[in-house]
């Protein structure tokens, strides 16, 4: 299979308009906060049953279409001595890995972030697809203050995307290129706004410059949102203002959007994903690629207790089949009760 058919096959598998990504690639650090507050300690057998829990789920596929990885799983098995990567792959589950090596401060913008790991990357790449991986994740992200994002910060950052899915791409790997507007601060909804069109007309600046195929690629931004620490946005609101700044940004050859919830509880992302599909006909698919949003209420019917492994996936089964009716703007919030 040529390099082309790869990747053109992986998008096929990944979008087909009803199923969204499960981020589960916490790093050591972030997994060890999560499990911290539920009083589990962060070992690498718990988290090696925690993420195989998830990927067993029975039915899981049915709504989920791939799985963003830890470097660590995917030289885990689960129970029976099977690989996670097939665990998932036999739900029909594409199996993905995070490749970015964490962030540090951008020399010459205060303020802004760059993140790491170019260094090597085909390499690595060739052993994660050796281990099952088809697609990949590098995520750079933006803060926003009265300064930044900086112009440094804006160009240093999707030069690094860019850079990033042009070496997948090389290799037969799908890129997805998240790009976090970060919801830390007190800005509202319209500065928001601003800095995600700003940061969405970089990135795909530098991906065709780098010559990077959009349609073979899935884009993971944020929503539009204000800060974390302003007023709350109703989802109709988020929509509007997400939209429109995704249509003046996007190119419509990008075949799926699937958004990260950046600090949404799981309801709220929903909530909001199920609005944008209810506005208007977009040239895109809008899809989750969500983390905590979908595994928190999982983390609290498992809290560390194997018996609890059940419950575990009767948590995250909810929560996916919401998101997946939320794709198709069938969610109701009377839904969370069932």
């Amino acid at each position: 299979m040529s390099v082309h058919d790869e990747l053109q096959k992986t998008i096929a598998d990944m979008v087909d308009g009803g199923r969204g990504i499960l981020a589960a690639d916490e790093s050591s650090g972030t997994i060890a906060k999560r499990f911290a507050a539920i009083g589990v300690e962060s070992t690498e057998e718990n988290r090696r049953f925690y993420r195989a829990s998830l990927l067993s789920a029975e039915g899981l596929g049915d709504y989920i279409s791939g799985v963003i990885l830890f470097e660590e799983t995917l030289g885990q098995v689960d129970d029976r001595g099977v690989p996670l990567p097939d665990v998932a792959a036999a739900q029909n589950i594409v199996p993905g890995i995070k490749v970015d090596k964490g962030k540090g401060a951008l020399p010459g913008a205060p303020g802004d972030l760059i993140t790491y790991g170019l260094d090597g990357l085909a390499e690595r790449l060739a052993g994660y697809k050796e281990q099952g991986a088809r697609f990949a994740k590098w995520r750079e992200v933006y803060p926003i203050s009265p300064g930044n994002p900086t112009r440094l910060g804006l160009t240093a950052n999707a030069e690094m995307l860019a850079r990033y899915a042009a070496v997948c791409q090389s290799v037969g790997v799908v890129p997805i290129v998240e790009p976090e507007v970060l919801m830390d601060g007190n800005h509202d909804i319209e500065r928001d706004a601003e800095v995600n069109e700003w940061v969405w007309h970089e990135v795909f600046h530098a991906l065709y410059r780098h010559g990077v195929v959009l349609e073979l690629m899935i884009l993971k931004p944020s929503m539009v949102t204000p800060g974390k620490e302003s007023t709350r946005a109703v989802p109709e609101q988020v929509a509007e203002y997400t939209m429109r700044s995704l249509r003046r940004a996007v190119p419509a050859a990008v075949p799926s959007i699937n958004f990260l919830s950046g600090g949404q509880g799981p309801e709220e992302a929903t909530a909001n994903l199920n609005a944008l599909n209810q506005l208007w006909q977009a040239p895109w698919q809008l899809s989750f690629s969500y983390g905590r949003a979908l595994q928190e209420p999982a983390l609290k019917a498992w809290a560390g207790r194997s018996e609890n492994g059940p419950a575990l996936q009767r948590a995250l089964l909810k929560r996916a089949r919401l998101n997946h009716l939320a794709m198709r703007g069938e969610y109701r919030e009377s839904l969370e009760l069932e």
